[in-house]
């Protein structure tokens, strides 16, 4: 990895922090969490997701262009999803993540006013998208590929700050293995093994490792305990009726729940879980609760 000259450490505590917006970091001592669908369905559920998650998820996720292995399957609602996402972020104050697939959809996000692009794991050796998000300074969620060795996922970090984007998050997601139980096997030695090697922020997709939900709260807390400044989580205000990936998605008390979890885990490794924000909501969804 000599020629990653730009992601490695200089010195044993040269650490980097990502700022999405003027409240929410990645990287500093408070661990984050960011929460929501895997596909944006419509506006009320998202502000549904807001409401119920006050206080215990920092940033809002949600997939508007969606990469599916069938080509029949839902792939995301498209450019009235961006809307809606960046429309509940003005509402909430919550910072969006969205899924770039293609260079053609950059300008428009970045206009849009998404606070983090996400590289999904079918596109971390996209070079040319990689270059063209190094042109933009918008923060950008790398996730690592379904079967990238650790220098392949470095590499391409390197990628994206040679270009001049040093707002770089790096995101286990989990690898392929010859066992099915799980959708993938979630590597924490390699989110311990990127602490130690580069300067960037590590957070963990427990739910695409998973793809179980039952088993994402217990690899959420070990993520934090190995030392990863974050997570990125699915949730749905009724996930069996989610358009996409409904088996790993977790339901909003679940979350609560997941995320209570985590504070003394947090504490024990020197961390801690970011203090309520108030979020301005809808008066209908304040009612609701």
């Amino acid at each position: 990895m000599k020629d990653a000259k730009l992601t490695l450490k200089r010195t044993p505590d040269h650490q980097s922090i990502v700022r999405l917006n003027s409240q929410v970091t990645i990287g500093d001592r408070d661990i984050i969490v960011i929460g929501g669908p895997c596909a944006v369905e419509n506006q009320a559920q998202l502000e549904t997701i807001a409401a119920h998650l006050q206080g215990n998820i920092q940033a809002l996720r949600g997939g508007v262009y969606k990469p599916r292995t069938s080509p029949y399957s839902f792939q995301g609602v498209g450019n009235e999803g961006l809307k809606t996402l960046t429309a509940v972020r003005d509402r909430t104050g919550l910072p969006v993540v969205t899924e770039v697939m293609a260079i053609s959809q950059i300008e428009g996000m970045v206009a849009a006013g998404v606070d983090m692009l996400q590289v999904g794991s079918r596109n971390m050796q996209n070079f040319d998208l990689l270059k063209a998000l190094g042109e933009t300074q918008t923060p950008v969620l790398l996730k690592r590929g379904l079967s990238a060795t650790l220098e392949e996922f470095i590499m391409a970090a390197e990628y994206i700050m040679a270009h001049g984007n040093p707002n770089v998050v790096l995101c286990e997601r989990g690898i392929r293995s010859f066992d099915s139980y799980t959708r993938n096997v979630l590597d924490l030695g390699v989110v311990v093994a990127l602490k130690q090697l580069t300067h960037l922020p590590v957070i963990v997709d427990p739910s695409h490792a998973a793809g179980r939900r039952e088993l994402i709260a217990g690899l959420s807390r070990a993520a934090i305990a190995c030392g990863a400044d974050g997570l990125i989580i699915e949730c749905h205000p009724e996930p069996d009726k989610a358009i996409s990936d409904a088996q790993q998605t977790l339901s909003l008390p679940e979350m609560k729940a997941l995320v209570e979890s985590l504070k003394p885990i947090a504490l024990g490794v020197g961390r801690s879980m970011p203090k309520a924000a108030d979020i301005p909501l809808p008066k209908e969804l304040v009612v609701a609760l």
